[in-house]
């Protein structure tokens, strides 16, 4: 069994449409998924999919590229309130996002501070999109982490430097590898996700983005999970369905609320 630990469900939205997705994720044997929130109103949108759905679960929180669409950023209190219905299991996404110049960074880093304190809130963890922003991803954890308390994270669709990966790792977080593993030129996210300790590791999509190699070029769907864990599997020296234990049992561990 494998499950996409990281989708957007709600960007399938034709009628009909998203119960085809999930029944194929199901089909080709992702038994599971998250459909992750990138605004409040999204996160709400997701939590109500993940209602309809018995293999579905939902994360709530305010992605870096949406953190300036409603000001003041959004309250730590109102998305741990979302977290508490029962098919919510973590936070996120959120983070950093220095590769489009859609936020400031000091509105970026105060929405990433206000979903990590949302995570501290709910005792879940936060699952955080990192993009050409490492030593900030770092630094803010680090501070959030003396200040607030310890929390869990996931580094989602991982293709930052071996520097952040090893920060993760040191702090307890998961890192997480969706299609981009099975382009040509990731070899060298290739090799980082070789070294990252096996217990740590899980697989996702980020559907209807980021379709594997087979399928570049296509519109990406939980479903295609697959061919992203066959990689990582060889990468880590794995048969196909080891590795699908593997990442199951770490998602439970991480989201216990789905456990």
């Amino acid at each position: 069994m494998l499950i996409d630990s990281h989708c957007h469900l709600d960007y399938f939205n034709q009628p009909g449409e998203c119960a085809d997705v999930v029944a194929r994720a199901r089909a080709a044997g992702v038994e599971q998924m998250v459909t992750i929130g990138v605004t409040l109103a999204q996160s709400r949108a997701a939590v109500e999919i993940a209602e309809q759905f018995e293999h579905v679960w939902a994360c709530v929180g305010v992605h870096p590229n949406h953190a300036a669409d409603v000001l003041p950023v959004v309250e730590p209190g109102a998305l741990a309130d979302l977290a508490r219905h029962p098919k919510v299991i973590g936070i996120g996404e959120s983070g950093l996002d220095y590769f489009y110049d859609k936020t400031s960074p000091e509105i970026q880093a105060q929405n990433f501070r206000a979903n990590i304190r949302a995570a501290q809130l709910s005792n879940l963890p936060l699952c955080i999109h990192a993009r050409d922003a490492d030593d900030d991803i770092a630094g803010i954890l680090r501070e959030e982490r003396a200040t607030g308390g310890d929390f869990s994270f996931l580094l989602h669709c991982f293709s930052s430097s071996r520097a952040l990966a090893e920060a993760a790792l040191e702090m307890g977080g998961y890192v997480s590898f969706s299609g981009i593993l099975t382009f040509p030129k990731s070899q060298a996210l290739r090799e980082i996700a070789r070294d990252v300790p096996p217990e740590r590791l899980l697989v996702e999509t980020d559907s209807p983005y980021l379709a594997p190699a087979p399928l570049r070029g296509k519109r990406n769907e939980p479903a295609n999970t697959v061919h992203t864990a066959r990689v990582l599997a060889e990468v880590k020296g794995l048969p196909e369905a080891e590795l699908a234990a593997l990442t199951t049992r770490n998602f439970r561990t991480l989201f216990r609320k789905a456990a």
